[in-house]
């Protein structure tokens, strides 16, 4: 992986000095040229940071200072020794949260409050059913619905990444290959809510599972397989199937996504949630970390630290 080179922050940017850098699905998409915010090549991988500022571009806001120690959420360049990022991602945080903790927490955690509360409005009592439950981003949904008062089911794919979903709080745990998965979330009264980051035939099977007025949040689609919509299902049983990509609201919405990971990174602090982070390797090793997705063995966050 190539580095960020110590350039000077200009106008309202901060240069950081990266500690801990958080690898995401989308960053293996991204060697593919095949995710919706793909850099034109040469780029450096790495969506999400938390380091130290070391440098203040002339017109960063006087909230920053050089030392304080910050997350952000910067797309791309973070795995690298230095980066420089604009100062509107910049997060404070808390003195007693840990550095591997605020880069592991911003997309996955980030992504499932905003979809649960923002867009399902998932309410106490609900069940909500989370594909891909033992994943980095599955896992914090199994968290924050089990924390909002929902019925959690989760699907994962064998038994050790249930008991990790069951650990995060899950109530009912179904591996991803069982032929009778649909009829299983059925008998538990169907799904309220589902949060789908798989696609393909689960999205299928948790489509039939769920109840009327049921909402749908298509989160990713991990098994490479985009989900077949029925309109005429959905019209009948009126079921709302929502898009929701976490990133776009620093465009659209950006005081929303600050005072959500806000409000995370002092839940974190307080020991309210705790990210899963399966594996910590060295930046010479992020190659390595790279394949623990790719290979589906890393469960929770995989963190690279510089």
């Amino acid at each position: 992986m190539t580095t960020v080179s110590l350039n000077a922050p200009v106008g309202a940017q901060v240069l950081i000095k990266v500690r801990a850098c958080s690898l995401n699905f989308s960053d293996l998409l991204m060697t593919k040229g095949t995710y919706q915010e793909t850099p034109e090549p040469p780029f450096t991988l790495g969506m999400e940071l938390a380091g130290d500022i070391v440098a203040l571009g002339p017109d960063a806001p006087a909230a920053l200072k050089v030392g304080m120690r910050v997350a952000a959420y910067t797309g791309h360049g973070g795995l690298a020794d230095h980066a420089i990022v604009p100062s509107a991602r910049c997060i404070p945080l808390p003195p007693t949260l840990s550095y591997d903790a605020a880069a592991a927490l911003q997309i996955a955690y980030g992504t499932s409050h905003l979809a649960l509360t923002h867009k399902a409005r998932l309410q106490a009592g609900e069940r909500l059913v989370v594909t891909g439950a033992a994943g980095g981003v599955g896992l914090t949904a199994v968290e924050l619905g089990k924390a909002m008062g929902a019925e959690v089911i989760a699907i994962a794919r064998g038994a050790a990444k249930l008991d990790i979903a069951k650990h995060a709080g899950a109530d009912h745990a179904f591996d991803a290959q069982d032929p009778e998965l649909r009829d299983k979330i059925k008998a538990l009264g169907g799904a309220d809510v589902v949060y789908d980051a798989v696609g393909g035939d689960l999205f299928e099977a948790c489509f039939r599972a769920t109840n009327p007025d049921g909402r749908i949040l298509l989160i990713g689609f991990a098994s490479g397989d985009l989900p077949t919509l029925k309109p005429n299902h959905m019209l009948v049983k009126n079921i709302s199937v929502i898009g929701f990509y976490w990133g776009a609201y620093f465009q659209t919405a950006p005081d929303v996504v600050a005072n959500s990971l806000s409000q995370l990174f002092d839940w974190a602090a307080q020991g309210k949630i705790t990210p899963h982070i399966s594996h910590r390797l060295p930046l010479a090793n992020a190659v390595q970390g790279l394949g623990l997705l790719k290979n589906r063995t890393a469960t929770g966050k995989v963190i690279i630290t510089t």
